[in-house]
């Protein structure tokens, strides 16, 4: 039986890893479905089994545990920063100031509440186990990684801070929903009257979105200008995508003569809906399927990875190919398809036209699907290349001993987030189908995870259980809530903020999915997914990147 021996207990056999890997992983996302009062854990309990079998003494290789660590965390940043890269900066617009200011100040003081503590209970050599504490309080897992990637720079040589992550995570998942439903008593909040305020405000800010409408020529100073004209008079952006004269139907160009009687089908802004129809004339019904020339319309795929970064009003559709395009899916929002909008591999054009010139855009625009499956491997790995050579350029700091390296957990993000954002204009298709990037982003996690809960699970009892575990979970009580009250009340009795957009608010500032889970649950509109990823990007961003400055300005 040597060989089974050899399997499960020698820690430099490939197969011993391997195995060991795979039980740990498929243990702990088992067990992270279990829900225990509607409130799971996650993948987070892979962390968890590999502490136990750790402690057990199934561990493997020193350095392949460091690699499979090191690997796993720089494939798990990454692709965050792909998903958050395309709406980073637009979170900083008008509405979203507000809200990334807040989800910031909960940031900071958690910061703050983590030092004062550190302070007043703990001796200076246990920082680096604080931050542990503060990552695991507010459920963060890229800010454990980037805290040991920067303990790792340092040659440090204390306990493992994944334990106090794992004292302090369970009670952050329960004191973030927790904090939520405190503020909500504490403010007074009726849900019937957040609904009707949602209702209202929506009401009086239409969106920004595609408004189709019928509508007859009746302004007779229109008679003999051409479709550029009256766009240029009336100082709104609409698309004309199909006309009715003399009993013809046509696709208009920008040299199109309007005439009193012709009958427009017109695409606007919702915003611009009424000014359009009292400067052109009312809206009527017409059915375009009854008339001489039959126009269809079809959704066409852009995965041609040359009209990637190109404006709509670069590729003259109504003058070269008689269509025009009239709005733009991406990511599932339609967007009002203006001359300046930049096509992105993966965008949705919606063409109207006839049939022989719709098949040639088709054919322009690539519409396959298939080739939308593959992921761009090229542009992943070229990222990760960049971002370890930006995360490996020191950073010389005016009174700091040693300059600052962003590591492997900031480089990769900083990159991923500017190619997400950028990466058309070097020719860069960034596109990657959810799935793919969510099954990248799990499989980098899992593997950090496991690394981390194996290599700390030999020292966790002595840390913890004879040492502070109580006290940390303790500590990490206070991190999760306070600073979540605090931001909250000044949210909601300053700022008036909603409480259905603040629930999805705190949820983002902690970058904690079941928080959001349960705010979508008690909502039951989209309010709190508009908080949550108007913050996201920024939040994550700067927990990440706070946990790395702390440990290398303090520690140091």
């Amino acid at each position: 039986m040597s060989w089974l021996e050899n399997l499960l207990f020698n820690p430099d056999s490939i197969a011993h890893i391997v195995l060991l890997y795979s039980s740990v992983i498929a243990c702990g996302v088992m067990l992270g479905k279990l829900k225990i009062f509607g409130v799971s854990l996650g993948v987070t309990f892979i962390l968890f089994v590999g502490i136990l079998l750790g402690h057990f003494g199934f561990t493997g290789n020193r350095e392949i545990l460091n690699f499979v660590q090191d690997f796993g965390l720089i494939l798990f940043v990454f692709c965050i920063g792909l998903q958050v890269g395309p709406s980073f900066f637009s979170s900083f617009k008008k509405g979203g100031v507000t809200m990334n200011l807040i989800a910031t100040g909960v940031i900071l003081l958690n910061i703050v509440a983590m030092l004062g503590l550190w302070l007043v209970l703990f001796d200076p050599c246990d920082l680096p186990m604080l931050v542990g504490v503060l990552c695991g309080a507010v459920t963060n897992t890229p800010g454990l990684g980037a805290a040991n990637e920067a303990l790792s720079q340092m040659g440090y040589t204390g306990p493992d801070i994944a334990n106090g992550y794992a004292c302090a995570y369970p009670l952050g998942v329960v004191g973030i929903i927790g904090a939520t439903i405190l503020l909500r008593h504490l403010c007074r909040v009726n849900l019937k009257n957040e609904e009707e305020e949602l209702k209202q405000e929506e009401e009086a800010n239409p969106h920004i979105k595609p408004h189709l409408m019928h509508v007859e020529v009746h302004n007779e100073a229109l008679n003999g200008k051409s479709l550029m004209e009256v766009k240029e008079f009336l100082n709104r952006e609409f698309v004309c995508s199909r006309i009715l004269q003399h009993g013809h139907v046509s696709i208009p160009t920008r040299d199109t003569i309007f005439h009193a009687g012709d009958q427009l089908f017109i695409v606007c802004a919702e915003d611009d809906a009424e000014a359009i129809i009292a400067f052109i004339g009312r809206k009527i019904q017409v059915d375009w399927e009854k008339q001489d020339v039959p126009m269809v319309s079809r959704r066409i795929l852009v995965t041609q990875p040359k009209m990637n970064g190109k404006a709509l009003g670069q590729l003259h559709f109504s003058s070269i190919y008689g269509v025009n395009v009239t709005r733009v899916n991406r990511s599932g929002m339609d967007l009002f398809a203006s001359r300046n909008l930049k096509l992105q591999v993966g965008d949705r054009l919606m063409v109207v036209g006839p049939q022989d010139a719709v098949e040639r855009v088709a054919h322009k625009m690539g519409n396959s699907l298939k080739r939308l499956d593959h992921p761009n491997i090229v542009t992943i790995f070229v990222g990760v290349f960049l971002g370890i050579l930006f995360g490996s350029l020191p950073i010389a700091i005016p009174g700091m001993p040693t300059p600052i390296k962003l590591g492997l957990a900031g480089g990769p993000l900083i990159v991923a987030i500017l190619i997400a954002r950028f990466g058309y204009k070097l020719k860069l298709v960034t596109y990657t189908t959810m799935s793919a990037n969510l099954m990248l982003r799990e499989i980098g996690l899992a593997l950090f995870l496991a690394s981390v809960g194996i290599k700390a699970g030999a020292n966790f009892v002595n840390t913890v259980v004879e040492g502070d575990g109580l006290l940390y979970v303790g500590c990490g009580f206070l991190i999760t809530v306070l600073p979540i009250l605090i931001m909250g009340l000044v949210a909601r009795l300053k700022y008036k903020l909603n409480y259905f957009t603040l629930m999805g608010l705190i949820a983002g500032s902690t970058t904690d999915p079941p928080a959001l889970a349960y705010a979508n649950q008690t909502a039951g509109n989209d309010a709190p997914a508009v908080g949550y990823t108007t913050v996201y990007p920024l939040a994550m961003f700067l927990r990440i990147l706070t946990a790395q400055v702390i440990i290398l300005v303090l520690c140091g």
